[in-house]
């Protein structure tokens, strides 16, 4: 390489929430950087994708930058009522008088994810952090004094660290070596957005619906939003998933889930098989570079871990680096960034394990599992805990990660 540009001591590849949370998370702690960006800054941002910020989220996101958090709170959606129904009959109900509970930070908000990054980047341009757009990572080299890093811009960086919060499709993970392990489920599903409609409005409540009749016997999530819907549809394993999203028969799907008054309110469909992976490893072998978010993880979307997780990946990468960059020896530095890999490896590891869990629950035929719902289900009308673990069970165990002291991922 030429002699490379150093505009701060430590890079970010990818401007997506990890990534700026990553940034901000270092400017809290009196350590600058530079995100290194692939799109363009006009890039379409399509589909409500990451919609439900945990109240844990939300606090890291006030404390790193102050009224970030209470920003999305403002601008989300508190919805109060959790509903499950078992093949067209209802299980469970529950309507909460304070669903967020108390304080200025609820439980949880629920918006697109396009708004939290509008926020996001609010706060990265107030905190006089630079994003170089069109500026795809390309090469990575590391050495024990630092990384270098060549872009599609022609550019080349310097730097005491990089972080890689570029997605499941990583180029900084392929240049440190590190490789996806794990699987992915079974069945395809479909996920559409649906803007609100202002005549008869649906009740504000979290729906999951097991053999739904309206989608023919498929599993049916319905999730509201600020501004509109989330519908999920398990497809059966021999679907089509291309076939049941033209236009015609998601405009039936719509209809018969949610009402003729949603059919003309469609505006994103899309279809994919969740990955459960994660990297083999979350540093390079010579812990200068670390991986974040789906980089280094890619969850089923079932318990909301997704971006929450690497909103927990980027804030404790960048308290690792703080350290790192003022440590008096090497040492202190390289075990600090060790510590960083051991904490969020264990952490997805959880993540994975319990996500799997819902994915088992929701697709497996394992007798003892399909014998518990049906008798859950039969149960209900006379004991509130069976109707209960029906509508909790699709999401997976509360716990957290046992290495983690706080939060939830």
């Amino acid at each position: 390489m030429s002699e490379p540009t150093t505009d701060a001591p430590v890079l970010i590849a990818g401007a997506g929430p990890v990534g700026m949370t990553t940034a901000l998370a270092l400017h809290a702690r009196g350590v600058e950087s530079t995100i290194l960006e692939r799109d363009p800054a006009d890039r379409d941002r399509s589909g409500s994708r990451a919609i439900y910020v945990h109240g844990s989220t939300l606090r890291t996101l006030e404390r790193i930058h102050p009224g970030l958090g209470t920003d999305l709170v403002d601008e989300g959606l508190l919805w109060p009522t959790r509903h499950t129904r078992w093949r067209g009959k209802q299980v469970f109900r529950r309507t909460y008088d304070s669903p967020g509970g108390s304080g200025d930070i609820p439980h949880f908000t629920s918006l697109p994810q396009v708004v939290t990054e509008e926020y996001m980047h609010e706060a990265v341009a107030e905190a006089g952090i630079d994003i170089h757009w069109e500026a795809e990572v390309e090469t990575v080299e590391s050495s024990p004094d630092g990384v270098r890093v060549e872009t599609a811009d022609g550019r080349e960086w310097a730097a005491e660290y990089l972080v890689g919060a570029d997605g499941g499709g990583s180029q900084v993970r392929n240049e440190i070596g590190a490789e996806f392990e794990g699987d992915q489920s079974e069945n395809s599903f479909i996920i559409a957005d649906i803007e609100d409609a202002e005549e008869d409005p649906l009740p504000l409540e979290r729906l999951f619906h097991y053999d739904a009749p309206e989608t023919d016997g498929r599993n049916v999530l319905l999730v509201p939003f600020e501004g509109g819907w989330r519908l999920d549809i398990q497809c059966f394993e021999d679907d089509d998933p291309e076939a049941l999203t033209e236009d015609g028969r998601m405009r039936e799907f719509v209809r018969d889930v949610m009402g003729e008054e949603y059919v003309d309110h469609i505006t994103w469909v899309s279809t994919y098989k969740f990955l459960q992976v994660m990297a083999d490893s979350f540093v390079d072998e010579h812990r200068r570079v670390l991986l974040a978010g789906e980089a280094a993880h890619l969850l089923a979307p079932f318990g909301a871990r997704g971006m929450n997780s690497g909103v927990a990946d980027a804030d404790e990468a960048a308290s690792a680096i703080a350290v790192a960059v003022n440590a008096r020896t090497d040492a202190v530095a390289r075990d600090e960034v060790e510590l960083y890999a051991a904490r969020r490896e264990k952490a997805a590891e959880y993540n994975l394990n319990a996500a799997g869990q819902a994915l088992e629950y929701l697709q497996g035929e394992d007798p003892v599992t399909v014998l518990r719902k049906e008798a859950a289900a039969s149960l209900a009308d006379h004991f509130e805990a069976a109707g209960e673990w029906l509508d909790d069970a699709p999401y997976g165990p509360h716990g957290t990660p046992p290495i983690v002291s706080t939060g939830n991922y």
